[in-house]
């Protein structure tokens, strides 16, 4: 991940000195529980640890020099240790164990703790939603169909639908981050032909993780699933990007994301004042979403294993987490500093002449008597002609003869309270929900 998009925080789970370290706590533990067992001494295995080498930039610069040899990025982390170790303690190292073993269960190790990352930063968005919605559950706009006015509606109820969308991304993630957090350390072709199940179990509880059945490798249904959770996040991220872009317009202007003093909208035209945020996110969900293709193949491997998978998860794994986690804290920063002119959302109701009435209008026209498609075609009519006009649609009915409304009758018809009195329904259900 390039670092513009990659926050410390959770590139840090990916570093090779995380990676690396992460190899090195299985081999310690998997040597620590065949000594429980009595395959390795107790001595060799309390040597292990103790002669462990650092993992620090030294270290991973070891390991590259090796892999020139090794051509084998496994092996040469275990030669790497075992000469830091000393002989013959260190032979004990990797006993038993494939490659597989190792960085499998190091993926999923270090996917869960990225999971942990996201599920944080998307409770804050969740929180922030659930802040926006409320203090705007009164603030009246049109809403809109095909990008045309349809209805009036609040800015609450529309922010609620997004709390409630990404809470149910949210049971996404905890899903995935439950089916990635598995172990496998079964050998070669996942037979324990040379390692008792025991050791797995016991690195799979040091790590608080699950012991899986497994071939050479942990199926790839399980990344594939945390692939997907990001994919979906990144999606819902990108429809509420979307629509902050539409609002933003000049022509509707009802929401502006927030600008800093000193900062510039174009190099080119200074009174601009570009949704960037938004604009950005919706190219990273792209990124998301095409990874999630990549993991979607990933799970077809020959036999019981092939590498086909391994070049392109060490980039669509990490860059997915990194990308998830970003676009949630940025969607949070924007929603923070969002300003939203009510003022211009009510300007915008009005601006149509009342035409989003025209439901009430033909609902009321329907019960003084005429059919449904009469007092259609005479709605539809009166409202062309307001547009054209320039006239207020309830001037325009009340100048049709054809219109037998009274004056009450339209008033509830026209009546904004009337549209949204169930709004709050919405906004219930965003404020229930959890931060569990």
């Amino acid at each position: 991940m390039i670092e513009r998009y990659a926050l410390p925080e959770i590139a840090e789970i990916f570093s090779d000195q995380s990676k690396f370290s992460r190899y090195l706590e299985i081999e310690l533990l998997a040597t620590e529980a065949q000594a429980k067992l009595g395959v390795v001494s107790q001595a060799d295995a309390q040597t292990c640890r103790a002669k462990a080498p650092l993992v620090d930039d030294t270290f991973v610069r070891s390991v590259a020099e090796r892999e020139l040899i090794t051509d084998h990025d496994v092996a040469a982390f275990v030669d790497v240790v075992q000469a830091a170790i000393g002989m013959p303690a260190g032979a004990w190292i990797h006993h038993g164990l494939t490659s597989t073993d190792v960085v499998d269960t190091a993926w999923c190790w270090m996917l869960k703790d990225g999971a942990e990352l996201i599920l944080g930063a998307m409770n804050e968005l969740i929180a922030k939603l659930q802040e926006l919605a409320q203090l705007h559950s009164d603030t009246v706009m049109i809403g809109r169909t095909h990008g045309i006015h349809a209805e009036p509606t609040t800015f609450g109820a529309k922010v609620a639908l997004w709390a409630l969308q990404v809470d149910r991304d949210r049971s996404r993630m905890r899903s995935a981050r439950e089916a990635i957090a598995v172990c496998k350390l079964s050998g070669a072709v996942g037979t324990y032909s040379n390692i008792s199940p025991d050791v797995e179990a016991h690195v799979a509880k040091s790590l608080g993780l699950v012991a899986v059945p497994a071939t050479q490798v942990v199926a790839r249904d399980r990344h594939a699933e945390f692939l997907w959770a990001c994919a979906s996040l990144g999606s819902t991220i990108e429809a509420i990007a979307i629509e902050l872009r539409h609002l933003q317009r000049t022509e509707v202007n009802e929401v502006r994301e927030g600008f800093r003093a000193g900062q510039k909208g174009s190099s080119a035209m200074p009174h601009k004042r570009n949704p960037i945020s938004a604009e950005t996110l919706t190219g990273l969900s792209r990124v998301l979403r095409s990874n999630l293709q990549t993991g979607l193949q990933n799970v077809a491997l020959w036999h019981e294993r092939d590498i086909s998978h391994s070049s392109a998860e060490r980039i669509v794994l990490p860059d997915s987490a990194m990308l998830a986690y970003y676009v949630t804290k940025r969607l949070t920063k924007v929603l923070s500093n969002l300003e939203v002119d009510t003022q211009r959302m009510l300007e915008n109701v009005s601006s149509s002449f009342g035409v989003v009435f025209s439901q009430p209008v033909l609902l009321a026209l329907v019960d003084s008597g005429l059919s449904r498609d009469e007092a259609y075609r005479i709605v539809q009519e009166d409202a062309a002609l307001a547009w054209s006009k320039r006239q207020q649609l309830r001037e325009v009915l009340e100048n049709d003869s054809r219109v037998k409304l009274s004056s009450k009758q339209l008033n509830d018809a026209f009546d904004l309270r009337r549209s949204l009195v169930y709004t709050n329904k919405t906004l219930d259900a965003a404020a229930r929900i959890t931060h569990l």
